[in-house]
Order: structure tokens, then sequence, then C-alpha cells
């Protein structure tokens, strides 16, 4: 989540409140549905966002909550101690936790901005700080990309509609560290191109997870995934990465999920992230004018799925599981 691009410019906090300001002048949304070779699902644009929500203060905040502050992650892979490991099962068992409540909301009817106030709340309630929300400007507390939307959806007031497909992006701060993780869900019944991508997804993550282990190349994670999404006729899309997490939301080492030959080895204590994105058609994105949601050129769908894991001495421990 979150894998900042160099052509991305990053949105200030006035562009958004022009457009909460907009959004009580504007008409409602015309939907676009398309029928083409990927199936027939509703082509997504933003609508409107709700203001930005306030955290209370008795809640620990990062480091990036504070204007024009910017987190300073450590400059090499980190190898984490007990107790910081212990840190980040707890973080990483509530991000899950937060992610699951999904199962128990999610419908036709409901906007996107409904779920994120939903999941906000009980983060809150958790004690915990939603860790996307101010980081870079972002304006929520979680991520929502639904069909066509790639990576870094902003929940607004658009209603799910029975066809849609969603990756929901859980990030949470407790108690000092950050768990991330994310899972696709369905709004009643979708198509079998979609079922499959949706599958092959998780196929590539957990073939990933499945070799990490100490003295693993990190690049191999790439070409598991990529081998995996060719073989059953999609593609990767590869400008998003995964990446370490700790006390810090994003560090190194960077995750990459498509086959390449970058340097460096797993240990024992790293932990990081994997978040594969997928697509029925060309790897191909441009960012909307929110500097932030990331949509394919040619329509097509996505999928993505994220977990947090842990190296250990024999293999590695899923956090987010």
């Amino acid at each position: 989540m979150f894998k900042r691009l160099s052509n991305i410019v990053q949105p200030s906090r006035n562009l958004f409140e022009n457009f909460f300001r907009r959004s009580k002048e504007l008409p409602s949304k015309e939907r676009r549905i398309v029928n083409n070779k990927f199936g027939q699902y509703e082509l997504i644009e933003p609508w409107y966002l709700s203001p930005i929500k306030e955290i209370p203060s008795s809640i620990p905040k990062p480091c990036y909550y504070k204007p024009f502050s910017q987190e300073i992650p450590p400059p090499s892979i980190e190898i984490k101690n007990d107790d910081q490991i212990e840190s980040m099962r707890r973080s990483c068992k509530l991000a899950k936790t937060v992610l699951n409540y999904t199962n128990k909301i999610i419908k036709p009817g409901i906007t996107t901005d409904f779920l994120d106030q939903q999941l906000h709340t009980l983060i809150i309630n958790s004690g915990a700080y939603p860790s996307p929300l101010a980081y870079y400007g972002f304006p929520k507390s979680i991520c929502t990309s639904v069909n066509n939307v790639a990576c870094h959806g902003i929940p607004d007031n658009r209603p799910l509609v029975e066809g849609d497909s969603i990756n929901v992006d859980v990030s949470v701060y407790l108690n000092g560290f950050h768990g991330d993780c994310a899972a696709m869900f369905t709004i009643g019944e979708v198509d079998d191109q979609m079922k499959k991508l949706i599958n092959v997804t998780g196929k590539c993550l957990y073939a990933a997870i499945d070799i990490c282990r100490p003295n693993e190349q990190f690049c191999n994670i790439g070409h598991v995934i990529e081998e995996i999404a060719n073989a059953n006729g999609f593609s990767v899309i590869p400008y998003f990465a995964g990446h370490g997490i700790g006390n810090y939301f994003h560090g190194l080492p960077d995750i990459f999920h498509f086959a390449n030959d970058e340097a460096g080895e797993m240990q024992p204590g790293m932990t990081f992230t994997i978040e594969p994105v997928l697509t029925q058609g060309d790897s191909e994105i441009r960012v909307l004018e929110d500097g932030w949601t990331a949509v394919t050129v040619d329509g097509a769908r996505t999928a993505q799925m994220e977990h947090t894991v842990l190296i250990t001495q024999t293999g590695c421990e899923i956090l987010t599981r």
C-alpha cells in the first residue's frame, strides 16, 4: 500500500477542501457501465468526499500527522528484536480484525465513505490510529479500490452496486507500530472472469509467502508472482510495491511483484508486506487529479491482496493471518 510514484503530485489539504466544497454544488455523477472482453461492470471515477475526520487527542499518532512532517524510516532493512516483533503481532492482529469486519457490513447500496466511517470508528475505539489518514495528505482512514481502480482509491459517496469488486486496504498504528493488510470483496454476484482474477491473485500472494525464509532473495517474490499471473492470462501492475514496516509505515525493503534482479536477502527479524496488484488487461495505469487514485488505462479490472510477514529462523510467519 502507498508505494509512492515519482509521477504522482501529492495533493494538498486545500485541494481536498476544494473537492468538499464542490461536492455541494455538482449534480449526481453519471454511471458508466461497460460490456467488453473483460466483462460487464461499472467504470469507476471519483465521486465526492466527506470532510476529513478528527482524531481524539487520546489516540497516539504517527509523526506524519503533524502538518509538514514526514516519517524517516531506518536507512537499512531493520532486524527487529523480540519486543518489537511482539508489538508488530498486536498491530497486525488488530489490522486483520478491522479488515474482517468489512464482511459484516459490505453490501449493495452502502458507500465506500460509510465503510471508511465504520472501520475508522472501530480502529479509534481499539485505541489505534488509522495509518493512511494524513499520510502525504491522504484524506481517509482506509483505501477502497473498486473495479478498474488499481490502488489508492479514496472512499467517497458512490454507492456500491451488484457486480462490483473492491479491494479494502487497512493499516493501523497501535502502540507505536503499524500493521497492514488488504483483501478483495465482491458485491453480490460477480462474473467468472473476476472470480478467476481474485483466485489467481490469492495464489500469487500465498505462493510468494511460501518461499519466504532466511537467505532467500527478495527478487524471487516477483519471479513467483509474475510467473503465476502470466500463466493464467493476467498482468502484474508493476508500479506498486510491498515495503518494510514497523514503527515506520513504509521503509526498506522494497518488495517488487514482477520479475526483477534487485539484490537483497531475507533474514530473521525482518518484517515486510507482500501485496501484488493483478489486472485482466494491460499493466499501464494513470493517476487521477486527486493525486492518489490509480486506474487502469484500458479500463480493465484489478485485484490486490496483502499480508504483513515476519521472517523467522526457519521460515516466515504471516502476522496478518
